[in-house]
């Protein structure tokens, strides 16, 4: 299992069977420390994810065990749970998140 930071959603107008109706989303994977590690991927969504969630996801074979009607897909990773709380070496990851909304929210009220 490993952490990582929803950075947009994907739309696929062709899909493999076994896909139909399984939401896609661009992640971020985090270091020990909550930084940005390696490229981004594309994860299937287990469950509602937007942009800005941090969330936990899993890769490898288990990826495709855990969606809900499929067992045998091509996915290589897929979104399980919300994080709510990550303290790391003392950081809240979670206030980096309330910190990026309450920017962008002021962002957008002075357009």
């Amino acid at each position: 299992m490993y952490l990582a930071r929803v950075t947009g959603r994907l739309v696929a107008t062709t899909r493999t069977r076994g896909l139909d109706g399984v939401k896609l989303a661009l992640i971020q994977p985090l270091d020990e420390r909550g930084e940005a590690e390696g490229a981004m991927l594309v994860a299937c969504a287990a469950l509602s994810v937007g942009p800005g969630d941090l969330v936990h996801f899993i890769d490898g074979r288990e990826a495709a065990l855990a969606l809900p009607d499929e067992t045998f897909v091509p996915v290589d990773a897929t979104i399980t749970g919300f994080v709510e709380q990550a303290i790391v070496c003392g950081r809240d990851l979670t206030d980096d998140l309330t910190d990026e909304v309450a920017t962008r929210d002021a962002g957008e009220g002075a357009r």
